[in-house]
């Protein structure tokens, strides 16, 4: 199905051609399964014949073979297509019409369920052609980073004319992408800490240097809002490796705002070479700046700096007295993580120098691309760093979840009496979702709904779902957020027993023949015996469709429960770009006309700044800022 066949519609989303699945159809399938039908549901001798002679003459004849495969209607042995499966599924019903979707169903979440390669990402493109047509919010996730994704959504921006308001956010392809600062937006302070240490191990002994990374990064984290700084992966892991250094800069701001003459006595303690390097304690010995910490420590000891109280200087005090070699124990699990995020290529994406004024790439946070009703591609290149790609994407889940609230209080314009608001559509689509998937995700699916966001995940089995987050009742809880589901062919019995588990039996009818014969007792009478046949009709009670049902749909065709308990039959259409003029022939087209067409917001400050009331807590924020 070309694009421009695919219908558009304010009130509805288009998942196909199908039928609303009964009881007849449950009866139709079982009586087309009975060996005496057997010859109605297999192609025919001569169908069967063609392909025995394609694989014979393969070599010899090619030209015969090229013949019998030739897809055209003149071809009486015409082959079928190569989707696996069995057909009678879609055969019990002659009559298919358009599966529409109610897009008020949509904020209830949808959950998409296939094995590899049944069409998971085709239909993906459908929904997602749909969406951005419609003028919608979309935002695509894509693990793997699906060229053929891509390009559609490119060619659909083109064909709606919103190429203004498309941003790639590639890791595999830094130099054209879109650059991102995971961590430099939150309502609250603490999300940053919370978004850093979700990504480390919470297991066993592991949790306690989980808390301790949390703790410290929430420390550098208050420090740099104080100064005015916005945070990144780069200065968290700066600082992570150099407390003293903030140290030092938030001292010095702040006794020069609130303490002029303790400020003062620090100089002159360190003009004076009062300090000698054995009056320094053992575990700062021999560090660059143990000098100056100590100096501020001597001043802020004494009895005019003890009156002196501030919660962040206390945190950096408290953080400058460890011991080298035992903090550098109980951090080794952050600063993998910070070095993996920060190296190469990827640290200007995650970590964008908001004053380069020569890098044009564009840089673009959720409210933005809200407010303008923008279309995202993220691509997190899995396959090449599968722990970069979980954390950066775990991070935008909790930047979304961040900005879901404050949409759900504020609105999209920042203005109170949100509920009054029109809500914005805000359609997440998530590819492979469960290499994605965290704490963070959970949030977004359970109270997103409120903000307009309307996720539809994508996935293989419920086995990867409890694999991702580690418990059977996690899982439980991330599938029970999704109102509507589609299951596509799967491979296990518990993950087709999702959907088939929640449909009733129904009474079907079956056919039984009975015949008999019976000899007459009595010679004097004029017949020798007696003949009976007889059809009985009895009903028994089935499932309404079986797990074996679902394992066996060819491709491209879906069980869907939609709208509280309907089930449908749906076979997608597979979107055809190949006489597309705005289909782009391979992903480097669309390279040259990013390079060419992408630019910097004049006035990124002004919608990109540091929370007002963030920086209004601070005294001396707005000083530091002018200088």
């Amino acid at each position: 199905m070309s694009s421009r066949h695919i219908p558009i519609s304010h009130r509805y989303l288009f998942l196909g051609r199908g039928f609303q699945w009964t009881q007849k159809h449950t009866q139709r399938l079982l009586e087309a399964r009975r060996p005496e039908t057997e010859h109605y549901v297999q192609p025919s001798v001569i169908y069967r014949m063609a392909r025995d002679l394609e694989k014979r003459l393969e070599s010899r004849l090619p030209w015969l073979c090229r013949l019998t495969q030739a897809d055209t209607g003149l071809n009486p042995v015409r082959p079928l297509p190569p989707v696996g499966g069995s057909p009678i599924y879609h055969g019990v019903e002659l009559n298919e019409r358009d599966v529409l979707y109610d897009l008020g169903e949509r904020v209830g979440h949808t959950l998409v369920i296939g094995t590899t390669r049944v069409g998971k990402t085709r239909l993906a493109e459908v929904l997602v052609t749909q969406d951005i047509r419609r003028g919608d919010v979309t935002v695509m996730f894509d693990p793997k980073g699906d060229a053929d994704l891509l390009k559609r959504m490119w060619a659909e921006t083109r064909r709606a004319g919103r190429e203004n308001e498309f941003y790639v956010f590639h890791l595999g392809w830094p130099d054209i992408s879109a650059r991102y600062n995971a961590i430099g937006r939150f309502s609250r302070i603490s999300e940053v800490a919370s978004r850093v240490a979700g990504q480390l191990s919470g297991e066993g002994n592991s949790a306690a240097f989980r808390e301790f990374a949390w703790r410290f990064v929430n420390i550098i984290t208050r420090a740099l809002v104080a100064l005015g700084q916005r945070p990144d992966y780069g200065l968290i892991l700066r600082y992570v490796t150099n407390i003293g250094e903030l140290y030092e800069t938030y001292v010095e701001n702040l006794l020069t705002v609130q303490a002029p003459q303790l400020w003062l006595n620090v100089q002159n303690v360190i003009s004076s070479n009062m300090l000698k390097e054995r009056d320094l304690p053992r575990n700062m010995q021999g560090q660059a700046n143990a000098m100056k910490v100590w100096a501020i420590e001597t001043v802020l000891s004494s009895d005019a700096g003890k009156k002196l109280w501030d919660p962040v200087l206390d945190g950096l005090r408290s953080a400058v007295r460890y011991d080298r070699t035992y903090f550098d124990k109980i951090v080794a699990s952050l600063l993998p993580l910070l070095e993996k995020l920060t190296t190469g290529k990827t640290a200007a994406l995650l970590a964008p120098d908001y004053n380069d004024m020569n890098d044009t790439r564009p840089i673009f946070d959720w409210q933005e691309v809200i407010r303008k009703k923008g279309i995202v591609y993220v691509g997190l290149d899995a396959l090449s760093d599968p722990e970069v790609a979980s954390a950066v994407g775990n991070s935008m889940f909790a930047d979304l979840v961040s900005v879901a609230g404050h949409i759900y209080k504020f609105g999209i314009s920042d203005e109170i009496g949100a509920k009054t608001q029109k809500k914005v559509p805000i359609n997440l689509h998530c590819d492979e979702f469960n290499e994605l998937m965290g704490d963070e995700f959970i949030p977004l699916i359970n109270k997103g709904g409120g903000a307009g966001i309307q996720v539809t995940a994508y996935t293989q089995t419920l086995s990867d779902i409890e694999a991702r987050v580690g418990s059977s009742a996690k899982a439980k809880q991330v599938v029970g957020n999704f109102n509507s589901l589609i299951m596509l062919r799967v491979r296990e019995n518990s993950t087709a027993e999702l959907l088939t588990s929640q449909l009733p039996e129904v009474d079907v009818y079956t056919k039984t023949l009975v015949s008999g014969v019976t000899d007459m007792a009595n010679p004097e009478q004029d017949s020798d015996f007696t003949s009976n046949v007889q059809d009985r009709v009895s009903s028994i009670r089935m499932p309404m469709v079986t797990p074996a049902d679902i394992i066996n749909l060819p491709k491209g065709q879906a069980f869907a429960l939609l709208e509280g308990g309907q089930l449908w039959k749906v076979r997608m259409p597979l979107p055809d770009g190949s006489n597309d003029p705005l289909m782009p022939e391979s992903i480097s087209r669309i390279v040259e006309y990013m390079q060419q067409n992408y630019r910097t917001g004049e006035n990124w400050w002004l919608g990109s700044a540091l929370p007002s009331d963030i920086l209004a807590a601070s005294d001396f924020s707005q000083g530091d800022a002018e200088n």
